[in-house]
């Protein structure tokens, strides 16, 4: 049966169309299209991207009028039923800011925009996100943003430590995010919010694939169950 993705394009996204090759790319198969103000999701989705961009201009809060769209109503019950989300840059804040990840993305530390390719570590490998990476490994992954600051209190950051919930950490001072962290996954493991764009590291020409394995995990790993 054929890999049936969605990527959920919101005003102001501007990493949909990236997200979508990649999907295909990797999977052989074009995820479906959806827009915000869509009510419902297909049925029998294998898997949800939110991707990265500037929704809304960034009006209030990063991702925080994106999380009030229809559809996102529809993801978190997805999630909840155990569908893979997967939330980058301009997602991670929507994810954050419909409370299916903790914590919440600030103004970088250095009140820059920072767009380059950077070194993360693999802390968790054991998600379905992440099992194609070796524990402690070193990817370089793209970023590009201007509020990519994680943030979240001393407990829940002990709490996502503990339960191994971080999935990858910056290896280089990127933006200040408390104890480096660049991407978390939520309590059952289906939902990965990260800053980083792997999407835009599946093509050598491109300078990297270090992010294809993320997408082939995923696959594998739904094949698998």
């Amino acid at each position: 049966m054929a890999f049936r993705s969605a990527v959920i394009t919101f005003p102001g996204s501007n990493c949909d169309r990236d997200m979508a090759v990649a999907l295909e790319q990797v999977s052989g198969s074009a995820p479906l299209r959806i827009w915000h103000g869509d009510s419902d999701l297909p049925q029998r989705l294998d898997f949800i991207a939110v991707p990265g961009g500037f929704s809304y201009g960034d009006y209030l809060r990063s991702g925080a009028m994106a999380a009030r769209s229809p559809i996102m109503n529809a993801i978190v019950q997805a999630a909840e039923g155990g569908v893979p989300v997967l939330g980058v840059c301009n997602g991670f804040q929507i994810l954050t800011e419909t409370g299916l990840l903790p914590g919440a993305l600030m103004r970088n530390a250095g009140q820059n925009f920072v767009c380059r390719t950077v070194p993360l570590k693999v802390e968790n490998n054991q998600s379905l996100f992440t099992c194609g990476y070796e524990a402690g490994e070193e990817i370089y992954i793209p970023v590009a943003h201007h509020d990519g600051n994680y943030f979240a209190d001393d407990a829940t950051l002990d709490q996502l430590e503990g339960d191994g919930r971080v999935a990858f950490r910056y290896m280089d001072s990127v933006n200040g995010s408390r104890r480096d962290i660049a991407g978390v996954l939520n309590a059952a493991g289906n939902v990965l919010g990260m800053m980083p764009h792997p999407e835009r590291a599946i093509d050598e020409a491109h300078g990297g694939t270090d992010g294809r394995t993320l997408f082939e995990s995923a696959i594998k790993s739904l094949a698998a169950a």
